[in-house]
């Protein structure tokens, strides 16, 4: 039981970072991290002619999560979860909807925290396009 103690200590001493210019979320050594791209939303096309002022409105981002690592030494201590519960945490803090194509995320992470299912773009939804 000690050892299942030590893990969760462990786990909660790891901070996550964000590193923007690597489009990453990450722990200080840079060892276990989510990767991510900027896309922007497909705008949906307006059938209105007038009272629009003839400016467009801007697509918000969306963050596609792309792959989430930890590696085998850094396993069973919750880091792959802690990264993502900081990247959706973000996402949502910048009022971005989440594209999640790492399998990790969508099989095993967000079946298990629905409260982010708000964020994330469903398939009826149009896709995003590269920034």
């Amino acid at each position: 039981m000690a050892k299942a103690g030590g893990r969760e200590a462990a786990a909660a001493a790891e901070v996550v970072l964000w590193r923007e210019e690597a489009r990453r979320f990450e722990t200080p050594d840079g060892e276990a991290y989510l990767q991510y791209r900027l896309l922007a939303a497909a705008q949906p096309r307006s059938s209105s002619s007038f009272g629009d002022g003839g400016g467009a409105t801007p697509a918000a981002a969306v963050m596609e999560m792309a792959h989430t690592y930890v590696p085998g030494s850094k396993r069973g201590r919750g880091l792959a979860a802690r990264l993502c519960d900081a990247a959706f945490a973000h996402a949502r803090e910048r009022g971005m909807r989440v594209l999640p194509t790492c399998s990790y995320i969508s099989e095993t992470y967000l079946p298990r925290n629905p409260e982010w299912n708000e964020l994330v773009i469903t398939e009826k939804e149009p896709k995003p396009s590269s920034m």
